[in-house]
């Protein structure tokens, strides 16, 4: 049975550490959050690792594309946002998808790995991507939810993972998004949530589809949709959150 938190920390806990790090994973593990939601990209030599943008300048001191860099490459560049953290964070990496899973195991968290490939590359991100979770994730452990914008992205993790969990990845519920989603396969629901109705959320749940929101961190706004029946709120602030809905 798919069991999924109340509260996912976005890229980790991304305003009080850097997205997509080991440190973001932690921060969201003491603030309370028991999943996290998490970007995963290949690098040049199809390595799965955390990072959001397809070039480095924003979240790292490095520069160029992520497609074009190996890992050793990547593992040289600062990940830890001075401009943001000051010296809090100096020196945090890229982390691969096997480093983060395994932080993971050992702080006894679940995930959403959301597959953001660069262009092109749809397909061979989710199959690297769930090579390593069917490799290093315990068969005990929480059950993963497989996300993306991308149609080929999902395509292939049902290929490639047919028993792991999809979800369809939206920045609004448009045209026979419900067709779609179910044509994929896709047990869950991620819609962006300021364009979000009760009515699609209703829609929704009679379609048996869980509904997990992004990126929500105004606490009135998480209690409005937690009234509405959205399951989960992903969200850059989980302790805040939490306090709000408590």
């Amino acid at each position: 049975m798919l069991r999924i938190p109340t509260i996912i920390g976005h890229r980790g806990a991304r305003t009080n550490a850097p997205e997509n790090t080991l440190a973001g994973l932690r921060r969201a593990h003491e603030e309370g959050a028991t999943w996290v939601e998490f970007d995963v990209k290949l690098t040049r030599d199809a390595i799965p690792v955390l990072i959001h943008d397809e070039t480095l300048e924003r979240t790292t001191d490095g520069r160029g594309a992520v497609r074009e860099m190996t890992l050793a490459e990547l593992g040289r560049v600062d990940a830890g946002c001075p401009a943001v953290f000051g010296d809090r964070f100096r020196g945090a990496r890229i982390p691969t998808l096997e480093e983060s899973l395994a932080l993971l195991r050992d702080l006894g968290m679940g995930f959403n790995l959301e597959v953001k490939p660069c262009p092109g590359l749809e397909a061979e991100t989710s199959r690297a991507a769930l090579a390593v979770v069917a490799r290093v994730w315990p068969a005990g452990a929480a059950v993963p939810v497989i996300s993306s914008f991308k149609r080929a992205a999902l395509e292939a993790a049902r290929l490639a993972a047919p028993d792991l969990p999809r979800g369809y990845l939206a920045e609004r519920l448009e045209g026979d998004w419900l067709g779609e989603a179910r044509a994929l396969g896709c047990a869950t629901l991620h819609p962006g949530f300021r364009d979000l109705t009760r009515a699609q959320v209703e829609t929704a749940h009679a379609a048996g589809l869980p509904v997990l929101a992004w990126t929500v961190n105004d606490p009135a706004r998480a209690v409005e949709l937690r009234g509405w029946g959205v399951d989960s709120l992903i969200t850059d602030v989980p302790a805040r959150i939490a306090t709000a809905l408590a």
